[in-house]
């Protein structure tokens, strides 16, 4: 169970939300027959040594659902004091809150949860009765993800309209947080988010891209979830030089260096997020494989990554001044941890 009561959630991830949550994503065996645990242990620990301070299991790797059961078993073992965030994608209701459960059981913190594909509210009503409900039930602390990702800006421009959000946050104790993508790719509406809630519980804008603004303007202290692994170690350290004045300079010197990995990024990755509305978790992936991380087979459905999209990141990278592999690409299919 967490370490916080219900009465206590909000208070606890407003003290204890800090730094960068990255994302683990489940890794394979050679056979895509199970999961590859010691490839798994190796990514948490790069997520150690790139200085997140949060991470989230990735249920969007192609587990059933035994085996995300047993990733979170992974993640938070090999978490230490890693807050770990359980993603709650299930495909129905029923099945996202017996992963929330699970959650709690193993020893997660906080959940991210989505909404079921079938999911079609006919009002904001709806939407937010449906979104209380599945607040109410988790034991988990809450963080509700405000993007028009689950289709529901054709109730409100943006999707969640801050006056649904106002409302959730003083109905529902276990949201503790909002990743704040409304109104996307716009920021007045976000602005806004930070402007009335951010004192009653945490809010995000994981695009490290927007950071500066957050953190100068309303003191930002958490970032999440998101690649940050394609930037190796420099998101961490760019959240934090950024947070003190006498070190903002180096944190834009750092924000700009950034540049080439957030344009290939860009122009790899947003285009599937357009067109799918599905994450490009292959992309992710081999982001996070050219610092270190362990690479190796995925499941499908997912959007494949080509040897195109691969040279670009690849020398967006070196670009950077990134610690990049010599490996050829082909290694990244087999990953650092084969079994």
């Amino acid at each position: 169970m967490p370490e916080y009561r219900a009465t206590e959630a909000r208070a606890w991830a407003l003290e204890n939300l800090r730094g960068c949550c990255g994302c683990v994503l489940p890794t394979f065996t050679g056979d895509l027959s199970t999961l590859n645990e010691a490839a798994i242990r190796h990514d948490v620990e790069m997520e150690r040594e790139l200085g997140m301070s949060a991470v989230l299991a990735v249920s969007e790797g192609g587990t059933t659902l035994e085996e995300y059961r047993r990733l979170l078993e992974i993640v938070v073992d090999a978490a230490g004091d890693l807050v770990v965030v359980v993603q709650a994608s299930q495909p129905t209701w029923d099945e996202q809150q017996l992963t929330i459960e699970w959650g709690a059981e193993l020893g997660a913190d906080l959940v991210l949860p989505s909404y079921p594909l079938t999911f079609y509210p006919r009002t904001l009503d709806e939407l937010y009765g449906a979104s209380k409900a599945m607040i109410d039930r988790s034991p988990l602390g809450v963080l509700l993800f405000a993007i028009d990702q689950w289709n529901f800006a054709r109730l409100h421009p943006a999707a969640f309209p801050v006056g649904l959000l106002e409302r959730l946050v003083a109905d529902c104790p276990m949201l503790v947080g909002i990743k704040n993508e409304i109104g996307l790719p716009y920021t007045g509406g976000m602005d806004d988010v930070f402007r009335l809630l951010g004192d009653q519980v945490v809010v995000t804008d994981p695009m490290e891209y927007n950071a500066p603004i957050w953190i100068r303007h309303y003191g930002m202290k958490y970032m999440g979830t998101s690649n940050y692994e394609a930037f190796g170690p420099r998101i961490p350290q760019m959240l934090k030089l950024l947070s003190d004045p006498a070190t903002w300079d180096d944190g834009m010197d750092l924000y700009w260096r950034n540049a080439p990995v957030r344009k290939a990024n860009s122009a790899t990755a947003s285009p599937v997020v357009a067109t799918t509305g599905m994450v490009p978790r292959s992309i992710w992936k081999y982001q996070g494989w050219l610092v270190g991380f362990n690479g190796g087979p995925l499941r499908a459905p997912l959007a494949r990554i080509n040897a195109a999209q691969m040279g670009m990141i690849r020398k967006a990278a070196v670009d950077a001044g990134l610690d990049v592999t010599d490996d050829g690409d082909e290694e990244f299919w087999v990953g650092r941890n084969p079994k």
